[in-house]
Order: structure tokens, then C-alpha cells, then sequence
């Protein structure tokens, strides 16, 4: 077999590939051999059927399948012969079999780039605040007693007050006219400052129950409805009830009603603890994309779009888990696949660049992760979710873990190396 590899960019390939004859022979044979076996023709024993019969009724068929065979054979060991390292199937063309002929064929692929990075000391970052202010405490632990209230119908007055949850009646128009979702009976809005269309009205303060006021509202620009985009609608908004959230009140009963603490002060060191290490984990992220744009300014290149799409997978599946965690079924949000994908596009050519480069660094700089290193993570991976070591490690078990581990803990000691040499400011 003769190869030829040509380059055709920095992330782009071309390999000339010629197939001798005898093997091409060797494989017709082995087709046309199998194909007697299976088929049935009058006046022939099954197995019995002569080639000439079986050229002249499965040639194109026959040819089809050993090309497809000698092509993917020959190229496979195209690639492991010239260490090219394909990231996509290959875009392979070719003329047919000739007889007496060598076979020829050119896979043009996407390949993994060369990157040696340079000047990657001494880069500019900013340095991010970890610190979690009372404040951010207190809002924290706000939320969880309004999360923790229940809703009771307001008995004593018949007048909405700010913080009320209000059901009504609405009709709404616009220029005199009703539009798509203009009306509705018993819905629940909330008498607080923010957007109509999101439930807010804090024009029902003051307004008794049984009676009734007009709100104007303007849509914005690009509002779903086109109908009524930039036009101002008036609603006529009925109040048919009252009702108000009640909170429990900030105590060590509340603090145990958590589940995550006994007494108030174990509860907010729960969540300055909590909110510290979200802090720094976000941290952690807003670091490495700081290190990943300061080393493209001064290391620029081209990804193959096979890795980018692959990136932007593993974040869709990323993002799908989640909501299925939230117990949210994403096939019932009627989501824009294609738009999703294009959003997170310049995000996954980031991503894909910045682990290039980061791999490059701890080859340069010969960074590794021991077996020591994995093995210490494994462990604090056990800590953290509150398992045994040795179940975490049968997850670890296989090669494939427990080279991702190896190549995550590789990586983070490498955005350590460049951090320790970086200019904060």
C-alpha cells in the first residue's frame, strides 16, 4: 500500500492512498465466495452458482461493498502507519475498481492542530473577590423563609396591600381591540414592583376586592406576540380575593424546619459556608476563561469543527441532565435545537482551544498527574459526596475513568502553574 499525506491547513489533511491489486483481487474473491452461499437461482445448487452469473446480476453491488471494506481497512492503517490524529470520518473519494489496476482513493480529515504555546508567563488577570458579605447571608436566608411560608387567604381588611397575592379577572385591548391571550378569569399575580406580563402589579395596592382598575402596559419591541410589539394595552383587572404569604419567623424552630441546621447561628454558618464555596467554585471557572482569552491574545489558531460540535454536545447533554435533575423534561420546553447549538458555539471553540493549550503547557512544562494525585482526589471525591472510598474507586476502576481523572488533575495543576505566574491586578 502506498500513502501519501498532505497538508492541507493547520487543522486539515489529505491522504493519497493506493491499494494493490491483490489485495483488491483477494477481497472480490471473499465477497463473491460468501454471495454464492446466500443466494438462489434456478437451475443452480445453492453455493453452485457460477461468478459470471453473479458479476452479471451483483457487480455494482459486489464492487460497492468491497470498496467500502478496502477503504476503511486501508485507511485506518493509513492513519496508525503516519500518526495522523483524526478527529472526523474521513471525506473519501475515488474512481471505482479497474481491473488488473491498483485501487486509489483520497480521505481528506480534520486533525487534532500542533499547538506550541509561547509567552504564557506573566499574564494579565484580575483577581476575583471570594468574600461573602452579611448581607448576601441575610438575602440567603430570607429567601428560605419565604420559600418555606405558606399561602393563607387575607381576612382581616378587603383592600390589596403591597406584598399581597392577588387573584383577578382581567381584559385587556389595544387600540380599542382585543388581541390573542387578551382575556382571563382567576389568575394570580402578585402586588409588588416588576413587569405585568411576569405577574407583577403594584398598582392593585389600595384596590378593594370586588372592584376594579385599568393598568396600562407597553410590550416590548420584540415581543412574542406580533400583534401588539412596542403598542401600549390597557388591562381592566378585576381583584376577586386576597391572599398573603406567611413566613416563619427567624428562630431556632425555623433554623431546625431548614433540615440543614438546629439553631440560627449553625444556620448561618451553614450558609456563609455554602455561599463561600459557590463563590470560589465560580471563581475558579471565571479564572481558567480569564487564562484561556489571555493565551489565545498571544496564541491564536484554528479548531477542527468536528471537536467544536463534539464540545457543544457534551454541553447540551450537560444542560439536559440538569433539568432532568430539576425534574424538568427537556423534550416538553419546545426548545430551538439549532439555535441552542449556535449559542453555545463560540463558548465550546473557547473550550476546545483552551484545553489544547493548557495540554501543550503541561507537555512544554512537563506537568503530570502521579497515581499518588489520583488517588488523593478519588478520595476527596468519596468526602465530598459522603460515599465510601472503595464505591468511588469502582467507578474510577476502568482505564477510561481514570485517565479523564488523570487529564482533569493535570489540567488543574497546570492552570495552578500559570496562576503562580500570572500579574493579578
Amino acid at each position: 500500500m502506498k500513502v501519501q499525506v498532505e497538508e492541507l491547513s493547520p487543522i486539515e489533511k489529505k491522504l493519497s492512498i493506493e491499494v494493490d491489486n491483490a489485495r483488491v483481487v483477494e477481497e472480490l474473491n471473499r465477497a463473491y465466495a460468501a454471495l454464492s452461499g446466500q443466494v438462489k437461482m434456478p437451475g443452480f445448487r445453492q453455493g453452485k452458482v457460477p461468478r459470471r452469473i453473479l458479476e452479471q446480476k451483483y457487480r455494482e453491488q459486489v464492487e460497492d461493498d468491497v470498496i467500502q471494506r478496502v477503504v476503511q481497512r486501508a485507511y485506518l492503517d493509513a492513519v496508525r502507519e503516519h500518526k495522523v490524529e483524526a478527529v472526523a470520518s474521513p471525506q473519501v473519494t475515488n474512481s471505482g475498481l479497474k481491473p488488473g489496476a491498483p485501487f486509489s482513493f483520497e480521505a481528506r480529515v480534520e486533525v487534532k492542530p500542533k499547538v506550541e504555546a509561547k509567552d504564557f508567563e506573566g499574564l494579565s488577570l484580575t483577581k476575583v473577590d471570594t468574600a461573602v458579605a452579611d448581607d448576601a447571608v441575610n438575602q440567603q436566608i430570607e429567601n428560605m423563609r419565604q420559600n418555606l411560608g405558606r399561602i393563607e387567604p387575607v381576612t382581616d381588611r378587603d383592600t390589596a396591600a403591597q406584598d399581597d397575592q392577588v387573584t383577578i379577572d382581567f381584559e385587556a385591548k389595544v387600540d380599542g381591540n382585543a388581541f390573542p391571550g387578551s382575556k382571563a378569569d382567576g389568575i394570580g399575580v402578585r402586588v409588588q414592583d416588576g413587569d405585568l406580563i411576569q405577574g407583577n402589579i403594584p398598582q392593585l395596592a389600595g384596590v378593594k376586592v370586588g372592584e376594579s382598575k385599568d393598568v396600562e402596559y407597553t410590550f416590548a419591541q420584540d415581543y412574542q406576540a406580533e400583534e401588539v410589539r412596542g403598542k401600549t394595552a390597557v388591562f381592566h383587572i378585576t381583584v376577586k380575593e386576597l391572599k398573603k404569604a406567611v413566613v416563619p419567623e427567624l428562630n431556632d424552630d425555623f433554623a431546625k424546619q431548614t433540615g440543614v441546621a438546629q439553631t440560627v447561628d449553625e444556620l448561618r454558618a451553614k450558609v456563609r459556608s455554602d455561599l463561600e464555596k459557590a463563590k470560589k467554585n465560580q471563581a475558579t471557572v471565571d479564572e481558567r476563561d480569564g487564562l484561556i482569552k489571555a493565551l489565545l491574545e498571544k496564541n491564536p489558531f484554528d479548531v477542527p469543527r468536528a471537536m467544536v460540535e463534539r464540545a457543544i454536545d457534551s454541553m447540551m447533554e450537560g444542560a439536559f441532565r440538569q433539568m432532568q435533575r430539576q425534574g424538568i423534561d427537556p423534550r416538553q420546553l419546545g426548545l430551538d435545537f439549532n439555535r441552542l447549538r449556535d449559542e453555545m458555539r463560540e463558548k465550546a471553540t473557547l473550550e476546545v482551544k483552551g484545553t489544547l493549550l493548557f495540554e501543550a503547557i503541561a507537555q512544554q512544562q512537563n506537568i503530570q498527574a502521579s497515581d499518588e494525585d489520583v488517588e488523593k482526589r478519588i478520595e476527596d471525591l468519596a468526602i465530598e459526596a459522603n460515599q465510601p472510598v472503595a464505591q468511588v474507586k469502582k467507578y474510577f476502576k476502568g482505564p477510561d475513568e481514570r485517565l479523564g481523572l488523570s487529564l482533569r488533575l493535570r489540567e488543574e495543576k497546570t492552570i495552578e502553574f500559570l496562576k503562580g505566574r500570572a500579574k493579578y491586578s
